[in-house]
C-alpha cells in the first residue's frame, strides 16, 4: 500500500487504485487501463463542470462592470442559475431541420466539446500531474483545436440552412485567420524553452516567467486567442446582429446548450494556456515540494486570464467583419512575425556573445528588446495613420478643385 501523501494526494489516489486492483489479482494491463480510465474520467468531469461556475462568474463580474447585480434570485447569490439554465434547455423541444444530414448535425456539437476536453490531456496541472507529457505537446494542442473549427463547419453545412452555412463560412474564415498569428507567437515560448512539451515549457519558467522575456508575444497571443475563440470584441461567430446568429441557428434544446458549453469551455481554456506558456504554469512558492500548491497556483493564474477575457468582453464593442480581417492580416500577422524574428535574434546573440549573463541578464536584454519593438510598432502605426490622413486631405482638396473647375467651365446662366 502506498504511503499517504497529502502534498501529492491525487497521485497517491492514482497509485492507491492501482495497488488495490493489483491486490485483487487482476492483470497489470487491466489495472493500468482502469487507472487511466479513472484519471481521464475525472479530468473530463472537472473540465465539463467548470463552465457551470464560470458562466455564473462571468455574469456576476459583468454585472459589476455594468453597475448591476447579475444573477441573485436562483439560489444564494444566484449560484444555481446555471443549473436552472441547464434544466430549461433539457425541457426544450429537440428539433431537427427537414432534409438535414442528421448524423453530422447531431455529432458536430459533440465534436466541438471533444476538441476542448482532449486539449487538456497535455496541459500540466502540477509538477506531478499531466495527462500526457508528450514531446510534441504544442503540435498536438494546435492539431486537436482544429477539430473545433471542423465541428463548426459540420454544424453549419449539415443544418440545411443557407444562413447557417454562411455563418459557418465566416466563422471558419475568422478562426483560421487568427490561428496564424497565434501559432507564430506560440513559437516564441517553444523557442525560449527549447521544447514543444508543455511540461518542459513550464519547467523552463522556474526562474523567470516568459511574460517577462517576451511580454509583447504574450499580449499578442492573448489577443489573438480571444479572436480565435470568437469572444468579444471578436464575437462574430454567433452574433445576433449578423447572419441570424450564424452556424448554430438551427440547433435547439440541449444541442444548443452543448454549443454554448463548447464556447464557454473554449473561453476558459485560454486562461490555462496563457498561464502555461507565459505565466509559469504551476510554478510558485513550494510548488515542487508540495504539488497540491502547484494546482492552486495554476488555477489562480488560469482564472486571472479568464478575468481579463471577461474584462475585455464587457468593455469593448464588437468589431466589423472587414475591420476584423484587415486587423489580422495587416497588423497581427506581420507584427507577430517581427516579434518572433527579434526574439530569436536577440536570444541567440545573448547566448553567443554573453553566455555568462545568466537568467537575469537574459531577461533584461529580451525585455529591453521587446520595449524597443513596441516603440517601433507604435511609431510605425503613427506614421501610417499620418500618411493616411494626408492622403485623405489631398483627395478632398482634389475633389474640391475638380468641383470648382466644373463650375468655372459651366457658369450659371444670367437672369
Amino acid at each position: 500500500m502506498p504511503n499517504f501523501d497529502p502534498a501529492n494526494i491525487f497521485m497517491w489516489a492514482y497509485n492507491f487504485l492501482g495497488w488495490w486492483l493489483t491486490s485483487l489479482g487482476l492483470a497489470p494491463e487491466f489495472v493500468l487501463f482502469v487507472q487511466l480510465f479513472a484519471a481521464i474520467g475525472m479530468l473530463a468531469t472537472v473540465v465539463l463542470l467548470i463552465p457551470i461556475f464560470t458562466i455564473w462568474l462571468e455574469r456576476k463580474i459583468a454585472g459589476r462592470f455594468q453597475d448591476r447585480l447579475g444573477p441573485n434570485r436562483t439560489g444564494p447569490y444566484g449560484l444555481l442559475q446555471s443549473f436552472a439554465d441547464v434544466l430549461k434547455l433539457l425541457t426544450k423541444e429537440d428539433i431537427t431541420p427537414h432534409k438535414a444530414d442528421k448524423l453530422i448535425y447531431n455529432l458536430s456539437p459533440l465534436f466541438g466539446v471533444l476538441s476542448i476536453i482532449t486539449a487538456w490531456a497535455v496541459i500540466p496541472w502540477a509538477s506531478t500531474m499531466v495527462g500526457a507529457d508528450i514531446n510534441v505537446g504544442v503540435l498536438y494542442l494546435l492539431g486537436i483545436s482544429g477539430l473545433g473549427t471542423i465541428a463548426i463547419m459540420m454544424g453549419g453545412w449539415s443544418s440545411n440552412n443557407k444562413f447557417a452555412l454562411l455563418g459557418a463560412f465566416r466563422a471558419v474564415a475568422q478562426l483560421v485567420a487568427y490561428e496564424v498569428p497565434m501559432i507564430i507567437t506560440l513559437l516564441i515560448p517553444v523557442m525560449l524553452a527549447g521544447s514543444m512539451s508543455l511540461q518542459s515549457i513550464v519547467k523552463a519558467q522556474g526562474q523567470m516567467w516568459f511574460i517577462v522575456l517576451a511580454p509583447f508575444a504574450g499580449v499578442l497571443f492573448f489577443i489573438t486567442s480571444i479572436a480565435e475563440i470568437g469572444r468579444a470584441p471578436f464575437d462574430l461567430l454567433e452574433a445576433e446582429s449578423e447572419i441570424a446568429t450564424g452556424y448554430n441557428i438551427e440547433y435547439t434544446g440541449m444541442k444548443f446548450g452543448i454549443w454554448m458549453l463548447q464556447e464557454f469551455s473554449h473561453a476558459f481554456a485560454v486562461g490555462p494556456l496563457f498561464a502555461t506558456f507565459f505565466l509559469g504554469g504551476w510554478h510558485g512558492p513550494y510548488a515542487t515540494e508540495v504539488p497540491v500548491l502547484g494546482i492552486v497556483y495554476f488555477l489562480l493564474k488560469s482564472f486571472f486570464g479568464y478575468f481579463l477575457i471577461i474584462w475585455v468582453r464587457t468593455t469593448l464593442p464588437r468589431i466589423r467583419i472587414d475591420h476584423l480581417m484587415s486587423l489580422n492580416w495587416k497588423f497581427f500577422v506581420p507584427v507577430s512575425l517581427l516579434a518572433l524574428i527579434v526574439t530569436a535574434l536577440v536570444d541567440k546573440a545573448v547566448s553567443e556573445f554573453a553566455p555568462g549573463a545568466g537568467v537575469a541578464g537574459r531577461a533584461i536584454v529580451l525585455f529591453a528588446a521587446n520595449v524597443l519593438l513596441v516603440i517601433s510598432v507604435i511609431i510605425g502605426i503613427r506614421n501610417a495613420a499620418h500618411a493616411e490622413r494626408v492622403k485623405e486631405e489631398s483627395d478632398e482638396h482634389g475633389d474640391a478643385a475638380d468641383s470648382h473647375d466644373d463650375h468655372s467651365a459651366h457658369p450659371a446662366p444670367a437672369h
